[in-house]
């Protein structure tokens, strides 16, 4: 690729994980959602196109994020104004004379052009050159048009069950709120997300939890949070229930979860439905020697929030003359941070010539790490030509790749969300906002289906009303008796 070019930039379903959201909307018609999938999956069977430039340009960078408002009154930012008009020239002319005539004709900086999109930028960008900003410029614009159009004949809740009854190839698309009526946080929800709780880290950004980077430079950090996300048992929800009923009814073609708690597996879907996007707790790996255990081998020092060594490390180092040099950290790294400062100082606290076993880290997709190629793979290359119906239940589809799930399948496969809150930069069928489980309880109830858990009262009545100013927008509330 030639340095600088915008145009031959993979699309962003290969992309390592970083988080992206709109925050400029409208209703004119958008571009076609399938060009970038059908572009991919003959990429894919052409024997595949190398990634290896655009996730390196983004691995250290861990998120993109929503800030309502902060993106378009900032110095150097685009307006409201100014950002609906680049957003609608885009659509009307195509990508490629579109940056023909913003960027490479100097008109306007990626990073500029970035914000006109709803980009806000890590603290540690200010001082990248402007090609730094290429790769979110380029996820920004994928969005914009592939941003998807409600099918008008999908409205009633009536809808939504008769869709479920007769689809046979679902995709369920998950996150975090399928997990947290078992005391497993999310990780956006204010006050009580783990986001929210990790400010008392003092990080500049919470999300610096899950930097690759900084786990490597020290793994501490998340450690001492890893107690709070790690599931306490293998008890599963009514909502994993009800996906695996889907599965028993021969009607889950895929489920793609971004959740990293394993308890999809616990409830029983089958590997070969199963596409953990983010990784799982189920295993974890040696960053230096690179030998996996099941994470029931370190569980205890998750839960103490105590840095796990690797055992086989251990066992080598025993075997080795003294008189070898440790290493300082896994990239040779003496580089500190304020929040790195007492990992470090308990590691010069050991003898030089001490040899230190490799850190070992759950195989969970940390930001700046790419998606298991089975993501990609099983989504454009098997299920786009083959699902009729998507469910996406407890995620506010903030972190991309996965989040561009909805926008790269087929127009007209209808979709329903499920979740607490609306996600505002994606116009689904019909939203069915509550507690999940509340949600897929009545639905299935509904349906006629026996949804069997023992945190499903059958006798208690979900209130379900239509939500002011909606025509498919619906609120389900448990009644209390």
């Amino acid at each position: 690729m030639t340095e600088g070019s915008l145009h031959e930039w993979h699309a962003p379903l290969k992309a390592a994980a970083v988080e992206v959201v709109d925050l400029v909307s409208d209703e004119e018609e958008l571009g076609d959602p399938l060009k970038l999938a059908h572009s991919e999956r003959d990429a894919s069977k052409d024997g595949g196109s190398d990634v290896d430039s655009e996730t390196s340009l983004w691995e250290d960078v861990p998120n993109i994020e929503e800030e309502d408002g902060d993106t378009h009154s900032s110095e150097g930012a685009c307006n409201t104004e100014e950002a609906q008009a680049l957003r609608k020239r885009l659509r009307a002319i195509g990508e490629e004379k579109f940056l023909n005539e913003t960027v490479e004709a100097g008109k306007i900086s990626a990073k500029k052009l970035c914000t006109a999109f709803g980009i806000r930028f890590p603290f540690f960008l200010e001082e990248e050159t402007d090609e730094a900003y290429y790769y979110p410029l380029r996820l920004g614009i994928i969005r914009e048009l592939h941003k998807r159009v409600k099918l008008p004949q999908y409205n009633t809740i009536e809808d939504a069950v008769d869709l479920i009854k007769k689809s046979k190839n679902i995709i369920v698309l998950t996150g975090a709120g399928i997990s947290t009526s078992l005391g497993i946080p999310d990780f956006r929800s204010k006050e009580t997300g783990l986001y929210s709780q990790l400010e008392r880290l003092g990080l500049a950004d919470p999300q610096e939890v899950f930097d690759i980077s900084l786990f490597k430079e020290d793994p501490a950090i998340f450690y001492s949070v890893a107690k709070d996300i790690l599931p306490s048992s293998k008890r599963f929800s009514p909502t994993h229930a009800f996906i695996r009923l889907l599965q028993d009814k021969d009607k889950l073609l895929t489920n793609f979860t971004q959740n990293i708690d394993n308890l999809e597996g616990e409830a029983g879907i089958r590997p070969d439905k199963l596409i953990q996007c983010h990784g799982s707790f189920a295993t974890a790996t040696c960053i230096e020697c690179k030998h996996r255990v099941q994470c029931d081998r370190i569980y205890h020092d998750l839960k103490a929030g105590k840095v796990a060594r690797c055992a086989q490390c251990i066992q080598r180092i025993g075997d080795v003359k003294p008189g070898f040099k440790r290493k300082r950290s896994s990239d040779g790294s003496t580089k500190s941070r304020k929040k790195r400062q007492s990992y470090e100082d308990s590691i010069d606290e050991e003898d030089d010539n001490i040899i230190v076993a490799g850190v070992m880290k759950p195989d969970i997709t940390f930001f700046g790490e790419d998606l298991p190629a089975t993501f990609h793979d099983r989504l454009i290359n098997h299920d786009t030509d083959l699902v009729d119906l998507v469910l996406i239940i407890g995620t506010s589809l903030k972190v991309a790749p996965v989040s561009e799930i909805v926008g790269v399948l087929p127009p007209d496969v209808p979709q329903l969300y499920i979740s607490r809150e609306p996600c505002s930069h994606v116009e689904f069928d019909i939203d069915l906002l509550g507690d999940c489980d509340a949600v897929v309880t009545e639905l299935c109830r509904r349906a006629g289906w026996d949804l069997q858990h023992e945190m499903v009262d059958q006798d208690r009545r979900v209130d379900v009303r239509l939500q002011d100013g909606y025509g498919s927008r619906f609120s389900f509330k448990l009644v209390t008796a």
